[in-house]
């Protein structure tokens, strides 16, 4: 998936706007593309289901142009879904407290589809394709941890893949406490910790684990970062957070200033079960 990138085109003078998704094979070549309407019409697709960490969800596939596609980039069988109006359940613990855990537990059309905290129609929260959460949160001083364990290579921050980096934390890892912020008027709720997978280790322009420094950083953050009791064996990097309820409308930007609002006593326990191991 590190061979794909995508480019974002938003609805304007009539036009409904579009997704150009771009496959770079490894060793060079041309690069092959691939146009998506932001909102496709499905009319006449056919409905499946899809299954992510035993959280299904209906969605629509979009036929053979798109699967062909993707089915000759990868070199396997693929169906290209599109989610639409579905949505999925989010497993975990997803409330905005360390005592919750004890409990069981485009662009209209973009942030329509956002989640917010208890806004399923049983006070449920609900995702789209995200692994776990809406929001990962990660900070600039931990991810200047993680490059000082790279000799002479800076980590890439988009192998985390967070949606937003924050600069002027006190310490690294101080995140792993944080219960909520508020960036302006816009409040996230922080309910889990990231943890990660061997996907860090990947070099972007092989689709391979990395041959240098940056190839081995699982393995370097799981010396000192496997910190979260529901999943012993992996590092943690980062905070899942969904926005609050009472956030309809609200907006940030680059260099906003964002508070801490709510801080736990201890570190949330990941808990999403077949994802967690205890």
């Amino acid at each position: 998936m590190t061979l794909f990138s995508t480019t974002i085109d938003f609805p304007k003078d009539g036009d409904e706007g579009k997704i150009t998704v771009t496959f770079r094979a490894p060793g060079g070549g041309e690069p092959r593309t691939l146009e998506v309407p932001l909102k496709p019409d499905i009319a006449g697709l056919e409905t499946m289901e899809v299954v992510m960490h035993r959280s299904p969800t209906k969605a629509y596939n979009m036929g053979s142009k798109y699967n062909d596609w993707f089915t000759k980039c990868f070199g396997y069988k693929v169906a290209f879904a599109y989610l639409g109006e579905n949505l999925r359940s989010v497993l975990m613990t997803s409330k905005d407290t360390a005592q919750s855990q004890k409990q069981n537990s485009w662009l209209s059309s973009i942030t329509s589809s956002i989640p917010l905290l208890g806004s399923g129609a049983d006070d449920e929260d609900k995702i789209t394709f995200q692994d776990c959460a809406p929001y990962l949160i990660v900070t600039q001083a931990s991810l200047n941890d993680v490059s000082s364990r790279l000799d002479g290579e800076e980590m890439d921050a988009s192998k985390f893949r967070p949606n937003i980096i924050l600069e002027g934390t006190d310490s690294e890892w101080d995140e792993d406490f944080w219960g909520e912020i508020a960036i302006g008027d816009t409040k996230i709720s922080l309910v889990q910790n990231c943890v990660r997978c061997q996907s860090i280790n990947i070099d972007y322009a092989t689709g391979k684990q990395g041959a240098t420094e940056s190839g081995k950083v699982f393995k370097k953050l799981q010396k000192d970062r496997r910190v979260d009791a529901g999943h012993k064996y992996s590092p943690v990097f980062g905070r899942y957070g969904f926005l609050t309820r009472d956030n309809t409308g609200t907006s940030i930007a680059v260099g906003d200033e964002v508070t801490v609002t709510k801080r736990n006593q201890e570190r949330t326990k990941f808990d999403w079960p077949g994802l967690c191991t205890t």
